[in-house]
């Protein structure tokens, strides 16, 4: 029997469940290897924005039933809204057994304040233009199902895989220089309020790093996505750590035993059963 790694708080964002570039076995596996006092679900877990394709593979429901067992088991989660989830903004404050959907939080840790939020606030083309955004994020999924079907032929020619998203989203983000205009709103307000850390998503590019001005200073960290980079952050002992799957050293844990070979139905139900639980 493997042994999980106690974590007092666990962050993942942007894992965007519902579309083709959602790697859920990868998560499934990383969050079996953990056992979190808090599970921070920082915003686009469900990709509301593309539910109209319906596609939802098993492996992205045993995602859903991973939460839900874990909250059962007493793991405080906070599920944070964010854009592609945004229809969830309806139900904040709602809090059912171990499961709170908010829109934003601060959390105290160890005598330091911690502000987590997804991120898309700060995004002009969130705020004036959604269309577009949403036009933008069916690309984003068109491009990755087509990196797939290359990827897929360079391994075949022994070929090194090659990310278009990734190549993409850099130069642009670079030239416009959206990443770190980003990055420098959302540390010098966390430093005028006074926050020690402030923990996004939404960019989906994983990063920590420590902002000092004449103010004050603040510790910045996005917890990535689990598209491409498929990373998380935990805060233990503390410290935060910037958790890299692809680099994880650590012997793989899979599936729980229980939910590895149940089938479709009998894991929609096993997650219904719990839900109805939870209303009484």
């Amino acid at each position: 029997m493997k042994i999980k790694r106690k974590v007092e708080v666990v962050v993942i964002s942007d894992v965007h469940l519902g579309t083709y570039g959602c790697h859920a076995k990868q998560l499934v596996t990383y969050l079996n290897s953990i056992e979190p006092r808090n599970l921070i679900l920082n915003g686009d877990i469900i990709d509301v924005w593309q539910f109209s394709k319906r596609y939802f593979p098993k492996s992205h429901l045993k995602v859903i039933k991973k939460i839900i067992d874990m909250a059962s088991n007493g793991v405080k989660i906070t599920y944070i809204t964010g854009n592609h989830d945004e229809l969830l903004r309806k139900f904040s404050g709602t809090t059912i057994g171990n499961i709170a959907i908010v829109d934003k939080k601060v959390m105290e840790l160890d005598g330091k304040k911690a502000w987590f939020f997804h991120g898309d606030v700060f995004d002009i083309s969130i705020q004036n233009a959604k269309w577009l955004a949403k036009l933008g994020g069916y690309g984003y999924d068109l491009l990755i199902l087509i990196n797939r079907l290359v990827n897929w032929y360079l391994e075949r020619i022994g070929k090194e895989k090659y990310s278009f998203s990734m190549r993409i989203k850099n130069s642009v983000k670079c030239a416009m220089k959206y990443i770190s205009d980003f990055e420098t709103v959302v540390t010098d307000l966390a430093i005028e309020n006074g926050y020690d850390y402030v923990i996004c998503g939404h960019i989906h590019q994983p990063k920590m790093f420590t902002k000092e001005n004449r103010k004050g200073k603040t510790t910045y960290l996005n917890s990535g996505d689990w598209v491409e980079n498929f990373t998380a952050l935990e805060y233990q002992f503390k410290r935060w750590k910037l958790y890299n799957y692809s680099g994880d050293k650590l012997s793989a844990f899979y599936a729980d035993e229980d939910i590895k070979e149940m089938e479709l139905h009998d894991l929609i139900a096993a997650i219904t059963i719990v839900e109805q639980h939870k209303t009484h």
